[in-house]
Order: structure tokens, then sequence, then C-alpha cells
């Protein structure tokens, strides 16, 4: 009897417990520790080369992968997704979703390539272009992998690639590092990209389809004015137009002033494009840098979701007001420097973005 009791008093004693306030504390403490262990922005690398990608995880959720498999004319990141998980580039071609437009199918994530190359177009390259015109059309192809690592929860990832000809013959070669990096409510990608001249004279003629570019989410459009063709609720392409602006919020900032429609062909230390997805409000924001030929970039920035920053073709983008046609020869080289800002949940104002500039063009 004597245990007994002993064992009814601590049953007592535990009940009691469980329901005084000293218990909830202890319970909120152990639940807010999780959820600073979910939320400490944890970046990893994964090398996948049988599937010809590198994922790029943070806290154990996809940020962007790095692919590059033999269907695709360019080595592209995709898909790009903000700090909670929503997919901020578009699908189409690859993994398409409801509602989207499905033009350009060169367009795919994030990628950097040029449409006239000692007149070669890698911009407008695809599976699209017949067998018989590839000749006019180049190809970027992963050469090497040089380095996958995270340092400072900094993720690293450096590339060689090789711009190449339809016949296969290297016009340059391209070496370029991603530093990927979170924090609770961003996203940030760091792009430098060097082309080096191979064994002939490189010339960039003044074009409008370029360099650093991203193909975005339909919510991040600006609404469309007229009936357009967009994939059916099962993201299959569809022949019947509708005029369908729910859900679509989008609307271009830049440095200069300009907005919407008005950033196209002008310059600009950066371009912010900000909307909302399902409710979620994104900023996605691009800033050039004032080491890059042809700084400060001009902007080629569509109301249907290119988002693109173009420092070389000067000539299209002026209308003729200017003109570049930047060349290197054999073993020269130029670089450029970019950075992604993705932001969610926050519109950020403009002396921000500002702020944010300056630290980004004061980097090496």
């Amino acid at each position: 009897m004597y245990f007994t009791q002993i064992n009814q008093f601590l049953i007592l004693l535990l009940l009691g417990f469980t329901n005084s306030p000293i218990n909830k504390t202890f319970d909120s403490v152990i639940n807010n520790s999780k959820e600073v262990e979910l939320k400490n922005n944890e970046i990893k690398l994964v090398d996948n080369t049988a599937e010809k990608k590198v994922d790029v995880l943070v806290d154990g959720e996809l940020f962007t992968s790095f692919i590059y498999p033999d269907t695709l004319d360019k080595p592209v990141l995709f898909p790009i997704n903000s700090s909670q998980g929503t997919t901020i580039t578009r699908g189409w071609p690859l993994d398409p979703k409801p509602g989207e437009r499905f033009d350009h199918p060169h367009h795919i994530g994030l990628w950097f390539n040029y449409g006239d190359v000692n007149g070669i177009d890698f911009w407008n390259n695809s599976y699209a272009i017949p067998e018989e015109k590839k000749s006019d059309y180049g190809h970027i192809t992963l050469k090497s992998i040089d380095e996958v690592s995270v340092k400072n929860n900094e993720g690293k990832l450096s590339v060689t690639m090789e711009w190449k000809n339809h016949t296969g013959d290297v016009l340059l070669v391209e070496n370029t590092t991603f530093i990927f990096k979170a924090k609770d409510s961003e996203r940030i990608i760091e792009r430098t990209s060097t082309l080096t001249a191979a064994d002939q004279i490189v010339r960039f003629t003044d074009n409008k389809e370029g360099m650093l570019a991203i193909r975005m989410a339909r919510e991040l459009e600006h609404p469309a004015t007229k009936p357009e063709l967009f994939t059916d609720a099962s993201g299959k392409v569809t022949d019947v137009p509708v005029l369908n602006n729910e859900g679509v919020t989008g609307m271009y900032t830049s440095s200069n002033g300009k907005k919407g429609d008005d950033v196209w062909g002008t310059r600009g230390d950066w371009v912010d494009l900000e909307g909302e997805i399902d409710g979620e409000k994104i900023s996605v924001v691009i800033y050039d840098h004032p080491k890059n030929v042809g700084y400060p970039t001009y902007w080629h920035a569509r109301g249907y979701g290119l988002f693109a920053a173009n420092p070389l073709g000067q000539k299209a983008m002026s209308l003729g007001k200017e003109e570049l046609n930047y060349q290197l020869n054999p073993g020269e080289s130029m670089t450029f420097k970019f950075k992604i800002d993705i932001l969610n949940d926050q519109n950020p104002d403009l002396k921000s973005i500002e702020s944010t500039w300056k630290k980004w063009k004061k980097t090496s």
C-alpha cells in the first residue's frame, strides 16, 4: 500500500506540472528552439552528376539547381524559389504550370548568353529551332565543375563552360562562380562570369538579346492588355486566346525612376520587380556592377516576364543613339558581376535597395 500511495502521488504531481505555468513556459522554450533550428538558413550544395545538376538547399529545402542536361543549349539555374519555397521562375517548358505563357522556349530559369557572337545567336537557341537552321545558333556546354563548397554558410559553385558554334568550335571559355546566401526572408545569388576569347577575335555585335536574364513566374508579369495563349489547368499548351489577369501583379521600378514598361531600353544601376504570388509579397532585384563592361547596363525588361540586363546591346537598346560592338582578341577576357536579391513578405523601399547597391558596388 505504501508504494501505491507513492505512485499515486507521483501521478498527481506530473498531472499538476503538465497544466502548470512552469510547464507551459517549458513547452514554449522547446517549441521556439525547434523553430530556430528549422530556420537557421543552413546552406548545402549537392553535386548530382548522374542527373547533371547541382542542388542548392537551405535547411533541406530547394533554393535552386544548376542544371546542365543534354537537352538544353545552355546550363541554367532552375527553378528558383523564395525563402518560403515559392517558385519565382516560369515552369514552362521544363515543368509547366497552369496559366503560363508558352512563348520563347529558350527562356528558362536564370541564364547568361548573348544574341550575336561572331554572327552566331546563342540567346535564341532551343529545341524549337529546326535542324536545317541550327548552323546559325550556338550552344554553351559544361566543361567542368571546379568547386562545390560551403564556407561561413555561403555556398560556392565554380564551373567552366564553353561557348561553341554548331560544328563544335569553341569561341569563348566561360569561368563562372556562383555565391548563394540565405537569410530568414531573403535569398541571394551572386554571379561572376569571365569570358575569354579562344583562338580568334570574338565580336559582340550590338544586339537586344542579352545577357543576364530571368524568366519570371506568371504572377510577376505585368497584366496582359489583350487575349493571349496560356497553358490550361493541366499545364498543357492550348490554342484558345484568353484575357485573364487574375493574380498577375508585377511591376518594374528602376534606379533611374522609371516604372513598368518604361524601364525597357533605359540604363540603371538596378531594377526591382515587385508583385505577389498567392498572397506572398515578392521582390526580385537585379544589381549591375560598376566594373562591368557597358556599365550602367541597359535593361531588357519586358512586361511578359523577361527580366534581363544587357550591357552590350547598346545600339539596339538606345535605338541607334549609342554603339559599342565590343570585341575580344584571342586570349583576352572580360568579367561581369551581377547580384540577384529575392525577398519575400516585404516590399523593400527604394532607400534600402539603394543602400544594398552601394555596398554591392564596392565589392571587387
